[in-house]
């Protein structure tokens, strides 16, 4: 078995950080229609910083994956720090190229991030917040 394939399986059946955060202050759910993979990003925030990150959902071991992965990248990171993330950088944490297909698999947990921020920074900018 490939390398890549062992540390994706192995992401699969030990993700990290998979569970939800008891009390978030962001939580969003994405479906990607193409295969039935559905996820939900949870997270806590400190002065436009992630201190704390959640996820669960039912996905292939693509999706789950790089899902793991990713959370592992964004404890810390400010928002512009995660806004500035690339599909080609979140991709290529897997270990290798992914058929179009599959690419949505392995974007899911990256389009579901930036609109869970998105959210949170629009909910931020209403009026009853100011």
């Amino acid at each position: 078995m490939d390398l890549y394939r062992e540390a994706i399986l192995d992401h699969w059946k030990h993700p990290k950080h998979f569970g939800l955060l008891e009390v978030p202050d962001i939580s969003v759910r994405s479906i990607n229609p193409q295969c039935g993979d559905e996820m939900t990003i949870q997270l806590k925030v400190k002065d436009g910083r992630v201190t704390d990150f959640g996820f669960q959902g039912e996905s292939c071991a693509i999706s789950r994956a790089a899902a793991s992965l990713m959370s592992e990248q964004v404890i810390g990171k400010t928002f512009a720090e995660i806004k500035a993330m690339t599909e080609a950088d979140h991709l290529g944490r897997l270990g290798a190229p992914l058929n179009p297909s599959r690419q949505k698999c392995g974007l899911l947990s990256l389009e579901t991030l930036k609109r869970a921020i998105l959210q949170y920074e629009s909910s931020r900018n209403t009026p009853e917040h100011d």
